[in-house]
């Protein structure tokens, strides 16, 4: 009778005993790292920062700074003057071409001039003889008796030369010996102060444009 009292109450013992310990372990469970629910915040929180957002420093943002400063291409006018070997005004009394020489040299065309004015490289009165590479498109235009002004980059090792920038550094020039400007110069030296607007500049403006370039330079 004795040993069935001890086996019940053992049994009675263990009912009681097991689910207080199931349920220990659950608790342990819940506070464990693996088990916590991670909070929505933290998931874009970079390492190392706080968990609650009330105690995170403000975001200092920086005034906006100076405005970038780049460098400002110098006027049209300028670039010409500054490229230019040869700067005269005269008028063309030959054109021919020339063969190439032993190989070496290519075909060229060659332009004579009677100078007017000049302002670089030439001297009022010359006769000054240029030569250009014959495929110019540029060569192709220059006849007798035209008046030009001309804006000439240095002659090469070659001895061959051409207008700066192509068209933009040739200028015709009519009976009246003024500057006539091209559409493309009208467009291009619109914000030059003295040529700004013009289609037929007297020489002596055009001059003092030019003077007043080279001296910006």
């Amino acid at each position: 009778m004795a040993g069935s009292c001890w086996r019940l109450l053992a049994a009675f013992s263990l009912i009681c005993v097991v689910p207080t310990f199931l349920h220990g372990q659950d608790a342990a469970a819940d506070r464990s790292p693996a088990a916590a629910p991670v909070p929505a915040s933290s998931l874009s929180r970079e390492p190392g920062a706080p968990r609650d957002s009330r105690h995170t420093a403000p975001v200092w943002i920086p005034p906006p700074g100076q405005p970038r400063s780049y460098p400002v291409a110098p006027p049209v006018l300028q670039q010409l003057a500054r490229a230019a070997g040869i700067i005269f005004s005269g008028q063309v009394t030959f054109v021919g071409s020339a063969a190439p020489s032993s190989g070496q040299y290519p075909a060229s065309t060659t332009v004579t001039f009677q100078v007017e004015q000049a302002m670089r490289g030439a001297s009022p009165g010359q006769t000054l003889t240029i030569h250009e590479w014959a495929g110019l498109r540029t060569s192709e235009h220059y006849y007798v008796g035209e008046r030009v002004f001309l804006f000439l980059y240095s002659p090469g090792k070659l001895g061959l030369t051409s207008p700066v920038a192509g068209g933009m550094g040739r200028f015709a020039m009519n009976s009246q010996g003024k500057i006539v400007m091209s559409p493309q110069h009208v467009v291009t030296l619109a914000k030059d102060p003295i040529l700004g607007g013009k289609t037929v500049v007297s020489y002596a403006d055009f001059a003092q444009a030019v003077l007043q370039s080279s001296r910006e330079e």
